[in-house]
């Protein structure tokens, strides 16, 4: 059965990629401190500085999706910066309370229902002003499940790892609806696989379009897909049936907490959905504490048939506004 199978010395391999991250967010702000300094009103250079080290604006607060925006129009100048996409972070403590291993076969008896969670998601410009004030991303996210606290006297493997590279032509709007602010449209090709051979393989691709609204503390998006695998060779005929057809997203940004909850649906008979929620806090300065909570369908690849529920505990080092 072609599960990977490592223990601790596998977890560090990883960690890099986690380190990397958290220099990468202090490095990226220092550089956007950089050219605060040559803000010659007082007011503007103070927000700069704010948003650099992502904190609270001064004064007449901007909206929240505002200030990511502005971080990311200072970025433009700098080719192939590294900017957070989706949150990063890791949840040591996690515990799945509808767990479903079958797909393993004889492996799946040594997995445990407490593991690891992790995610890394980084994007960076490839083109800024492609047509107009639109850019052309890319981004990357990981999402890995490690059975960190496994028997051990069997192999902890990391049990699914998700690779989701994207490649999306952002566009600026400008529009009202029903009290909000339209601000992006984001079009975009989406590749997500498990790495896996069979029977454990998982892969689809999409074309995806995205709506992003703003209100001042708060962010709306509405998203949905358009599946273009081949047919005939595809060995995952029903995927959107469980990983879904639309998703919708709330974000909410407090003086010291982001919120954020997103609901997905196959828009079909059966009705699968899944619904997840995260609190981001503040533990000490510069360490964000995180909680999470998953509901449904689709959590990653190799569960998506699985209605599951998931909660677990770690920390932050990059969240969505």
């Amino acid at each position: 059965m072609p599960v990977k199978h490592c223990k601790n010395s596998c977890f560090a391999a990883h960690l890099p990629i986690l380190l990397l991250v958290a220099a990468f967010s202090a490095e990226a702000s220092d550089a956007r401190a950089s050219q605060c300094v040559s803000i010659t009103d007082d007011m503007d250079r103070l927000r700069c500085y704010d948003a650099a080290y992502e904190r609270a604006a001064v004064a007449d607060d901007l909206p929240a999706y505002e200030e990511r925006l502005r971080a990311e129009e200072r970025d433009q100048h700098d080719w192939f910066a590294i900017t957070p996409h989706k949150p990063t972070y890791i949840l040591p403590a996690t515990y799945n309370f509808n767990s479903n291993y079958d797909a393993y076969g004889e492996f799946g008896e040594f997995f445990i229902d407490e593991e690891l969670k992790f995610q890394v998601s980084l994007k960076t410009q490839l083109w800024p002003g492609m047509i107009g004030d639109s850019s052309l991303w890319f981004a990357y996210t990981q999402q890995s499940y490690l059975q960190l606290y496994a028997d051990s006297d069997a192999s902890a493997p990391f049990r699914e790892t998700n690779y989701q590279p994207e490649l999306f032509w952002s566009i600026p709007t400008n529009f009202e609806f029903f009290g909000l602010r339209g601000r992006t449209v984001n079009l975009g090709l989406n590749h997500q696989s498990n790495g896996q051979s069979d029977p454990l393989s998982r892969s689809w691709n999409r074309i995806t379009g995205e709506l992003v609204f703003e209100g001042n503390r708060t962010l709306y998006s509405l998203k949905t897909w358009v599946r273009v695998d081949d047919p005939e060779n595809d060995n995952n005929p029903n995927i959107e049936d469980y990983m879904g057809r639309v998703e919708l997203g709330w974000v909410y940004k407090g003086e010291n907490h982001v919120f954020d909850a997103w609901f997905k649906n196959n828009l079909s008979s059966t009705n699968r959905s899944s619904f997840e929620i995260n609190w981001a806090f503040p533990l000490a300065q510069h360490l964000r504490g995180y909680l999470q909570f998953f509901t449904g369908y689709g959590e990653n690849m190799i569960d998506m048939e699985n209605n599951n529920t998931r909660i677990g505990v770690g920390i932050a080092l990059t969240d969505w506004l």
